[in-house]
């Protein structure tokens, strides 16, 4: 796999609960991270003594996670609609030269930041609320 550009992991939302997902305009930074947690089963009978793993046991989550700059006035008001009202919907992250991840996730959390002598910022954050699919490309 040759280098990716980071232009091109794109974060998407539903923006009519109908699968019409448009990418999270103004977005310069995202991240996406899988989780899972571990069960653990050791007992006096463990080999040596060795912690032991629940195989397939376990949460499964994942985050997401970007920053960016105010230009769609659509976007915008979608993200600050889901977040205000709590919705879980689906989102889509396209990782570049790998596939699309898509489910439902919920806002966590929404910031908005700015200096006097710059651009209006904001960061958002949001958890997984469900099962996720992949598509390889």
């Amino acid at each position: 796999m040759v280098a990716q550009s980071g232009k091109d992991l794109l974060v998407k939302i539903d923006m009519d609960g109908a699968g019409t997902f448009v990418t999270l305009a103004g977005l310069r930074a995202s991240r996406i991270s899988f989780n899972t947690e571990t069960v653990d089963v050791t007992s006096l009978e463990s080999s040596g003594g060795w912690r032991e793993l629940l195989s397939g046991g376990g949460v499964k989550t994942a985050q997401i996670s970007g920053s960016g700059v105010f230009v769609d006035a659509v976007t915008d008001a979608r993200a600050q609609q889901v977040f205000f009202d709590g919705l879980v919907l689906d989102y889509q992250v396209i990782i570049p030269d790998f596939g699309t991840i898509q489910g439902a996730f919920q806002m966590t959390s929404v910031e908005y930041a700015g200096n006097y002598d710059g651009e209006a910022t904001y960061e958002i954050a949001l958890a997984s609320a469900g099962a996720l699919t992949f598509t390889a490309l």
